[in-house]
């Protein structure tokens, strides 16, 4: 039940934006009352135990966070570490019959420059690298500060740019920028992999959905670090949860919304009617903030469900519990290797072969993904467990939702086997030597393809951005006199706006949908 018929805000989903923008309205005095239809909030921001008879607390779905910009930290006074992973990223390759890695450090340094040249026979290809990052910074550094303000037009960011940098990143398929920087097929594909996390496309996409799935992933604070929250991802929603109660905001759980009844004009309000187990309610609001995927605030505003605009998402999470981690080929430390992104079958060459393949309609003959060991940096969340144990997180790409429609479960049985065929290409211990088990003797591997996000997180199509991302810019012709539509969070309804994902700044766990709803509320009250 909640304390009164009727709010200043009800926001719809409790995810981290929708409480992102609890606390900031509630520290501005509104009265905000938060539905989440999970019996817990946090969305996709959440840990907890996936294995029985193991207390280790993994990040099950979001598991690193890089946009989540330090002002809002600061602003809502979380308690909150996120903490610098010691490697970028190594990359265990075969060549010529023989086992290597590239290694990028962070920072980087001699051992960085040393790879390279190991790995191409020169100096070049490490001076491109570097060259095209500081490149990639001086957009970062424009770009960055402008996400927490209303939005600036496609030509007040482009006169503040570069105009090749403008031309390489915004207006031409990454793909052909890529390969015109760089000569080495595993260079180009370890720049490549940040333009397909979460997004089936092709580098050479003239529609240029990479490009912003790329922007969107070196950006964050100006530095595009993505670093560990300590704690696991849960904490980041401990963290938010704490600050929106602490402002007066009010949160019920297990509460589904069943419609959201809204009036044409401004200054109308809406309705929310949801349904728990003592049965169905409704309440008022000035304004609802839907904290849900564009797709689906339009069936709660009484549209049919178009099946043709679903979002189709494209991504296998796999989580594992290992005994110990496991030896390399290429002799690299593995608390060096995992401790960062190790990329598997992520070639430009094997990305686009890969995409063609999905794209065809069959799961890719090599499947590209990466991997990663939180515990290296967090060793928090493992509990009390033998020493030595370790999680590793396993993120597919060209894995969309359309390849497991058929056939679920079977259709994630072989995924699962690809993409553990890929680790152990590079492996003298196979995982399946290391991994742990459960209290009832089953190895400790939990799998998420689309279709799981959907049913778990209420996410169409399982796309963990609710969507194809916008540029984080508005058209320079673009009318930007209302607030909403001042702040990217406009939906067409005067009273609804959107806080999540969905909105034009959004994606990962950032909190920039939420801030920027709540600022878009906070203009007209």
């Amino acid at each position: 039940m909640t304390s009164r018929e009727r709010y200043d805000v009800v926001i719809v989903g409790g995810g981290h934006n929708g409480l992102t923008a609890a606390a900031y309205l509630g520290r501005a005095g509104l009265s905000v009352l938060v539905l989440e239809r999970l019996d817990h909030v946090g969305g996709a921001a959440v840990s907890a135990p996936a294995f029985p008879g193991r207390p280790t607390r993994l990040s099950r779905y979001s598991y690193l966070v890089s946009l989540l910009p330090e002002q809002i930290v600061t602003d809502l006074r979380l308690d909150l570490t996120l903490t610098s992973r010691p490697t970028a990223s190594y990359t265990p390759f075969v060549r010529d019959g023989g086992p290597g890695g590239l290694l990028v450090e962070r920072p980087e340094g001699e051992a960085t420059a040393r790879s390279f040249r190991d790995l191409t026979g020169g100096e070049e290809e490490y001076a491109a690298w570097r060259a095209f990052y500081a490149d990639v910074a001086d957009l970062a550094q424009v770009v960055a500060p402008t996400l927490l303000q209303p939005l600036p037009t496609d030509r007040q960011i482009r006169e503040r740019v570069d105009p090749d940098l403008w031309r390489d990143l915004v207006e031409t398929p990454l793909g052909v920028t890529i390969e015109r920087r760089f000569h080495d097929d595993l260079v180009r594909g370890v720049v490549a992999t940040d333009a397909l996390i979460g997004t089936f496309a092709s580098l050479h996409d003239p529609s240029l959905p990479q490009n912003r799935c790329f922007l969107y992933h070196l950006i964050g604070n100006g530095t595009g670090e993505w670093r560990v929250p300590v704690g696991g991802m849960g904490a980041v929603t401990d963290a938010l949860a704490k600050a929106a109660l602490g402002a007066g905001a009010e949160i019920v759980t297990s509460a589904g919304v069943h419609a959201v009844r809204a009036g044409a004009g401004p200054g109308d309000g809406a309705e929310v009617v949801w349904d728990d187990t003592a049965g169905r309610h409704r309440v008022e609001a000035r304004f609802v903030l839907a904290n849900t995927a564009p797709w689906v605030l339009r069936i709660l505003l009484g549209e049919p469900e178009d099946p043709a605009t679903k979002p189709v998402g494209s991504q296998l999470k796999i989580n594992l519990l290992l005994d110990r981690l496991p030896r390399l080929r290429s002799g690299a430390d593995p608390a060096v290797a995992f401790a960062g992104t190790l990329h598997l079958g992520e070639e430009l060459s094997a990305l686009e072969r890969a995409y063609a393949e999905a794209a065809s309609g069959s799961l890719p003959t090599r499947l590209p993904g990466e991997v990663y060991c939180h515990t290296i940096t967090d060793p928090t969340i493992l509990g009390d467990v033998p020493t030595g144990t370790h999680t590793l997180t396993y993120f597919g790409l060209h894995t969309p939702a359309t390849l497991f429609e058929a056939d679920p479960e079977g259709a994630k049985a072989e995924a699962v086997t690809q993409a553990i065929a890929s680790l152990d290409e590079h492996l003298l211990d196979p995982i399946s030597t290391v991994i742990a088990r459960d209290a009832d003797g089953r190895p400790c591997l939990e799998a998420k393809i689309p279709q799981d996000i959907e049913a778990d997180l209420a996410m169409p199509g399982g796309h963990i951005f609710h969507g194809d991302l916008d540029w984080p810019w508005a058209p320079a012709r673009s009318r930007l006199d209302e607030p909403a539509a001042r702040w990217g969070v406009q939906t067409g309804v005067p009273s609804v706006l959107l806080c999540g994902s969905g909105a034009r700044r959004g994606g990962a766990v950032s909190g920039l949908g939420g801030h920027n709803a709540a600022h878009a509320v906070l203009e007209q009250v």
